[in-house]
């Protein structure tokens, strides 16, 4: 039975459970149970996360000191039930790290991270509780488990044997300690990107500096010099700032100056220097590695992958890299050409590329962003995206103001089926704040899991930085921000159609390199006019979007598009880099970020920035040794995809058979497993180097 009710059904009272005044430790009585953020302050985080600490343990000691023989229900199933309150404290507090965070929370997180650290560490080197697991797991080919069972046990056996419950009890003190300082240095990673990026600005005076930059722009930049009450236009190192100066500005020493700034972040000394971070959590997850009897940390984390190994990885890797660097460098050629011919008497250089690039698609496509920000207002893009769901698997969406939010700009909406069955509740999180990391992310509230036969629905949030409204336009995206929505909102029906046994297997559980397939393959309908007909509308016409400027999209679609690639290459390499060194490393960062790119570098090397610095993703996310992940699962959504082109993109059995296959299932099977499920058939390179004009 699952009883992921915040109260489990063990000998613990409720008394015990219950912490009078603090909400994140009562019941909800919100809608759906929702989190009641209007009723949280920061000073019940503490006294919650230790009360919940203290509940989990007795959940363990529950499972230690049963006089039974160990059974998969027993151990396994109530291994999994447990720790439910500690998820409840923590999914909001952590969340609102990364979505709404202030020094406040800061703290509090600094205090807590290695806290948490030891008390995970205490649970999975507990030799009588993992003497439990391994008796089940012993047993496992003579237990009548189905296919759901069987993942759990063994990803439950795995958890111990990779967190050192196999160590000795002198490794095991070394684990903990290392575990522990790994946590607070991604930590600080994270946090010292997000102060280093908010204390940088520059205020122009003269808008003549500024040519070139639409007017939503413009305005924009005004907003931030208003906020901060200074006359002018203010930039910051925000992407909605960044992006256009670097796409737009005419002054090339003003993009000079921000790409400079924005490059530099975090590596130049003072008190939110990196260098010396990357060093540490590089050498940390080394020694852990070591530990564990592997040669290095992309041989602990690559066993439970679908690329299995370094080899594969590179192979991949090497493989795209054979296939796009030629075109790669035409595009270059073909970039540095235009430049000469509009007066550009330089090489090409990072601060000029998407300048320059930006000019020649409009001459080559007649095809810019500012044609086609009018047809992407926010609420409307809104429609579209749900209402692709809609079509694909039958699911609307409902807006719920009687749900609390962690800031006034989020809003929450009921998920229903298509008989009008609550399925999910989903929170939209669309512009960016000081407190808020850059990026886009998917994450949960609270996720899926059966109690008994009642289906516990899960509760989703996608957050994003998008180009905010001004005084007198609304929210106009971009196409990158557009096809963005459309990833993270892919992630979000991953996590809100599954329907699991156990938590720890549902939605998004599964294997990094196979994640983003729900995510990446929900881009494969932006350019598509049968999808841009339903809602791109002109925000002041209501013009539908014209069919040719739609075709124009699909003639630009692959503009520059390897270079593209080998961009995220260079992202796949560095990654491997770190993650694959078998000595400590305490050489120079920027050479080993240089040596590792090089093979990927098209665009002139410049010796002074460095990406490794702000590299959240493998640094303080869960990318570490798996950045190659975006390109594998690039190869399945083209795959993927390319079933839709053929029965037709909006064919409701081609995306039925996706969803039970794929986004239902979570992490209960091997995810080839489910692919081919759905495919009948591995995937191949093939696909993806024909939607990209290489084949």
């Amino acid at each position: 039975m699952k009883a992921k009710n915040f109260i489990l059904m063990t000998a613990l009272s409720v008394t015990e459970i219950l912490f009078a005044g603090n909400p994140l430790l009562e019941t909800y009585k919100t809608p759906y149970q929702t989190i009641p953020f209007n009723l949280i302050k920061t000073e019940h985080y503490m006294p919650a996360f230790e009360e919940a600490m203290k509940q989990h343990n007795k959940e363990i000691d529950l499972i230690v000191n049963n006089s039974k023989p160990a059974t998969f229900e027993n151990t396994i199933e109530a291994l999994e039930e447990s720790g439910a309150l500690l998820t409840k404290v923590s999914t909001p507090f952590f969340n609102l790290l990364g979505s709404e965070t202030n020094d406040e929370l800061q703290a509090i997180a600094q205090k807590i991270s290695p806290i948490m650290s030891e008390h995970g560490n205490a649970i999975t080197l507990n030799e009588k509780l993992f003497a439990r697991v391994k008796a089940v797991y012993q047993t496992k080919d003579k237990l009548k488990l189905n296919a759901e069972q069987q993942m759990l046990l063994q990803k439950t056996f795995d958890r111990f044997a990779e967190n050192g419950a196999n160590l000795s009890d002198k490794d095991k003190v070394t684990y903990k300690e290392l575990s522990k300082n790994l946590s607070l240095l991604t930590l600080n990673f994270g946090q010292n990107g997000l102060k280093e990026t908010n204390k940088w600005s520059l205020l122009i005076t003269n808008k003549d500096l500024l040519s070139g930059l639409p007017q939503d722009v413009l305005d924009m930049l005004a907003i931030n010099a208003k906020k901060a009450k200074k006359e002018g236009w203010m930039l910051d190192l925000k992407a909605t700032t960044y992006g256009p100066v670097m796409k737009y500005a005419d002054n090339r020493d003003l993009r000079r100056e921000l790409y400079m700034a924005y490059t530099t972040r975090n590596m130049l000394g003072g008190e939110y220097d990196n260098i010396e971070n990357i060093r540490k959590i590089a050498n940390t997850r080394l020694q852990i590695a070591n530990l564990l009897g592997k040669k290095s940390y992309a041989d602990h984390v690559l066993v439970r992958r679908m690329a299995e190994n370094k080899e594969n990885v590179y192979d991949l890797l090497n493989k795209l890299l054979d296939a796009y660097k030629p075109t790669a460098l035409k595009e270059y050629a073909e970039v540095q050409e235009y430049a000469n011919k509009n007066g550009a008497y330089f090489k090409v250089q990072s601060w000029d590329w998407s300048y320059y690039s930006e000019k020649l698609k409009a001459e080559k496509f007649d095809l810019t962003d500012e044609m086609l920000k009018p047809y992407f207002e926010l609420e409307n893009v809104k429609k579209g995206v749900f209402g692709l769901a809609t079509k694909l698997y039958g699911i609307k969406f409902v807006k719920n103001t009687n749900v609390s939010v962690y800031h006034p700009e989020v809003d929450v909406y009921d998920v229903l089926d298509e008989k009008g069955k609550f399925l999910s509740v989903l929170y939209t999180d669309f512009h960016p704040r000081d407190g808020k990391r850059s990026g886009a992310w998917m994450s949960e509230f609270k996720g899926q899991w059966l109690d008994g036969k009642t289906d516990s629905r899960p509760q989703v949030t996608i957050v994003m930085n998008f180009t905010r409204p001004t005084e007198s336009k609304p929210a106009l995206l971009t196409f990158d921000e557009f096809t963005t929505f459309l990833h993270e909102f892919g992630h979000s029906l991953h996590g809100m159609l599954t329907k699991c046994q156990y938590e720890s297997l549902s939605g998004t559980s599964v294997y990094r390199d196979f994640v983003e397939l729900p995510s990446q393959i929900m881009e494969n309908w932006g350019p598509e006019k049968e999808f841009l007909d339903g809602f791109a509308v002109h925000y002041k016409t209501g013009e539908k979007i014209p069919a040719a400027l739609i075709q124009k999209i699909k003639d630009a679609e692959n503009f520059n598009n390897a270079n593209l690639c080998l961009r995220q290459l260079s992202f796949g390499f560095l990654d491997m880099a770190w993650h694959s060194i078998e000595t400590p490393y305490q050489g120079d960062v920027i050479k080993m970020e240089k040596d590792a790119m090089n093979k990927t570098q098209i665009l002139p090397v410049i010796n002074e920035v460095s990406m490794s610095p702000t590299f959240n993703h493998i640094f303080s996310g869960g990318y570490a040794a798996g950045y190659y992940s975006y390109k594998w699962a690039e190869v399945l959504d083209a795959d993927a995809y390319s079933v839709f082109i053929k029965n037709g993109i909006f064919d409701k059995k081609t995306a039925e058979s996706f969803r039970k296959n794929i986004l239902v299932n979570g992490g209960t099977e091997h995810p080839m497993t489910l692919y081919k499920r759905f495919r009948g058939q591995e995937p191949t390179i093939d696909a993806l180097l024909k939607r990209n004009g290489i084949k």
